[in-house]
């Protein structure tokens, strides 16, 4: 099972939402981390709402295998999808639509619309999502799920 921490949140939102400090912090624990990503003016940020913090292709490269790019904006999804290490990066785009496709392949899935196998359940807490057939689990209190038993 994948385990997911939600823009670096372990046991609810805790304020430091995408910030670079927090989703190294989060990694270091053994997560992977879901950002979101803007890009703005060739400029590359996270931030939910609005980009706020700046960062450099570096920064995503060498967390590449541990993170799960959130494009917030559709200069986002253009860049990463130019670029020849694209596959090296695990990134989707998604906006009002039940699920979405990662570009490695996952089935990125929005709460309340599970059972879906081999998906990603995203805060599956909220509808109280059934996540036994899931690959992993995306949420805010990620923390609640690392030592629960899952069925595959």
């Amino acid at each position: 099972m994948i385990l997911i921490s939600h823009r670096g949140n372990l046991d609810g939102k805790c304020g430091f939402e995408n910030q670079p400090e927090r989703i190294d912090y989060v990694l270091s624990l053994g997560f992977n981390v879901e950002i979101d990503l803007w890009v703005i003016y060739n400029e590359i940020f996270l931030g939910h709402d609005n980009p706020e913090f700046k960062i450099d292709l570096d920064w995503l490269f060498q967390r590449g295998e541990n993170i799960w790019i959130h494009c917030k904006n559709l200069m986002a999804i253009e860049l990463l999808n130019s670029l020849e290490v694209k596959h090296k990066l695990n990134y989707f785009f998604h906006d009002t639509d039940f699920c979405t496709l990662t570009s490695k392949g996952y089935i990125w899935v929005y709460p309340g619309k599970q059972p879906v196998k081999n998906s990603i359940a995203v805060m599956p807490e909220i509808n109280n999502d059934d996540t036994s057939d899931c690959s992993g689990i995306c949420s805010d209190y990620i923390l609640n799920y690392e030592n629960k038993t899952f069925k595959k």
